[in-house]
């Protein structure tokens, strides 16, 4: 079997999380990622935490499989050599500030000249253009400014970021459907293209109920907590043992559920009757609806509505979810390294899933920082000639 992207190589300038997760996304379709790193400290995700060894097992989950070389491109010797790579390269991923590609001679005009049919694919906090183009950012500020944190957490309680880095991840995965894109684009015109995707950008992007809300009332919406702010239904509910969600999100769904939970009633009362309904008494419901499931176990619970149809699940922490049967079958955890020959850790599989791209995903070790500056060298003299 093939993988979509086993001809394209793949330089990667990028740092942290949301450049790291874009080329790790192209890495699972079959690119060779070239991992260009600072001498010295390399990535900044090399000193985060947890750790195995005396090595980060973050840095490793987001860069096994990639190769790794340390080039400073402040030095002649060292450009030589980064220039070798992009005269070779398909992509070149970057997540600097704006303007520092520029400074360092690597700027989109600067490489389109010399290089037509190179990809300069950039991620930053708030893009390449705009008021605030050249400030920092990291996941919390988007998340922030983006209008996610106003609407995470308990209604009346303090804004609270989404526990998984979704700035970074969300700016990630458009950047890598910005890639692919330029990529089609390139076989039609032989040019590549600059994909600029800003983290700020991205959150707004995916706040589809949020917007539509202030678009269509002009009133921004407050957080719900875990239940849906237009959906009732849908939220978390106790069982005997722990939390299990319920999404009823039709009428017909609605009287599946009171059926399971022997609240016949429910669906020919005037406040429950419709979704503006329950939406409108969606404390007194959950009173009802909890009254009743906190006299048997999620598990119970969980086997009475699926057999019914009606969506629901336990609420599961990591470790759980990692041991899911579902998960597992779907080849969802793989084993890396946490350097090569180093000790192995579990870390998420490929969710894209293609008839020709082989499942499961491979795995690999993590570079060591500069690891493979020989095998590289090597490469570029092999293919000097070509």
């Amino acid at each position: 079997m093939s993988a979509p992207l086993d001809d394209i190589l793949v330089l990667d300038l990028t740092h942290v999380l949301a450049g790291p997760f874009a080329t790790a996304q192209l890495r699972d379709l079959g690119a060779r990622v070239i991992k260009v790193e600072r001498p010295g400290s390399g990535d900044d995700t090399r000193a985060f935490p947890p750790f195995v060894e005396g090595q980060s097992a973050y840095f490793a989950l987001l860069n096994f499989g990639k190769q790794g070389i340390a080039l400073d491109l402040r030095s002649d010797a060292d450009r030589a050599i980064f220039d070798r790579l992009l005269a070779r390269a398909d992509v070149l991923v970057e997540n600097f500030r704006p303007g520092v590609l520029d400074r360092l001679g690597y700027g989109w005009e600067a490489l389109q000249a010399r290089h037509p049919r190179l990809i300069l694919a950039s991620v930053s906090g708030f893009g390449q253009t705009g008021p605030d183009a050249g400030r920092p950012a990291y996941d919390m500020v988007v998340q922030a400014r983006g209008g996610v944190m106003s609407i995470t957490g308990e209604e009346g309680g303090p804004p609270v970021r989404v526990g998984a880095s979704i700035g970074d991840i969300v700016a990630g995965m458009f950047l890598v459907q910005g890639i692919l894109a330029a990529l089609l684009e390139r076989g039609r015109t032989g040019r590549g293209a600059r994909v600029d995707v800003a983290m700020l950008d991205s959150q707004l992007a995916i706040l589809e109920h949020a917007v539509a809300m202030v678009a269509a009332t002009g009133k921004a919406p407050g957080p719900t907590g875990a239940r849906h702010p237009t959906i009732t239904p849908f939220a978390t509910y106790r069982a005997a043992d722990g939390f299990f969600v319920i999404a009823a999100g039709n009428d017909t769904l609605f009287a599946r559920l009171c059926a399971v939970l022997g609240l016949d009633d429910l669906p020919a009362d005037p406040r429950f009757a419709t979704n503006a309904a329950r939406c409108e008494n969606v404390a007194l419901l959950k009173r009802r609806i909890e009254a009743v499931t906190l006299e048997a176990p999620r598990a119970h619970w969980i086997a009475a509505l699926e057999a019914a149809g009606v969506p629901t699940g336990r609420v599961q922490d990591v470790a759980e979810a990692m041991a899911d049967p579902q998960i597992l079958a779907r080849n969802m955890i793989r084993e890396v390294a946490l350097y090569p020959g180093g000790p192995l850790l579990r870390a998420p599989g490929n969710p894209v899933k293609l008839s020709t791209l082989p499942d499961p995903a491979p795995g690999g070790a993590a570079p060591r920082l500069d690891g493979d500056r020989a095998a590289i060298l090597a490469w570029l003299e092999a293919t000097a000639a070509t």
